[in-house]
């Protein structure tokens, strides 16, 4: 027989889950979904530190590529500086150079400047959190 507070159908013996109370399918449901994002926070932590060291190698070789091609720009600008100083005489060859890199400088600035003007963040991102409270709520989209 059931007491007044209690249905028909709850249990409190059963290991299976069948006939459990709403109280302990919850707890469990809860220690389940600790657990699984505790497992996605440390995979999450695994893969960002295998890509920041991946990242750090890249970034160094990419540093040393920049550096050399540093000294051959440097070289390629004052091999021009010469040659053009002996026609047009070693200053005015020297402004020309100069004049060429300060064009050459400010067309890669603007450039840049437009590139970091269209970065938009993370926007897939912030939709997709932006549904995780509805998903958990049992109000997930078809989509």
């Amino acid at each position: 027989m059931t007491t007044p507070y209690e249905t028909p159908y709850e249990t409190h013996s059963n290991p299976d889950g069948e006939g459990a109370s709403v109280g302990e399918m919850l707890t469990e449901i809860t220690a389940d979904l600790t657990t699984l994002m505790r497992q996605e926070v440390e995979l999450a932590k695994a893969e960002i530190r295998q890509s920041a060291t991946q990242a750090g190698k890249g970034a160094g070789l990419l540093a040393g590529a920049g550096v050399a091609g540093h000294m051959v720009l440097l070289f390629i600008s004052i091999a021009a500086w010469w040659g053009l100083g002996n026609h047009t005489g070693h200053g005015w060859s020297a402004l020309i150079v100069a004049a060429v890199w300060a064009i050459i400088g400010a067309v890669l600035a603007m450039t840049g400047r437009n590139e970091i003007k269209a970065v938009n963040g993370v926007p897939r991102t912030a939709q997709t959190v932006k549904k995780i409270p509805s998903a958990v709520a049992g109000n997930e989209e078809t989509r």
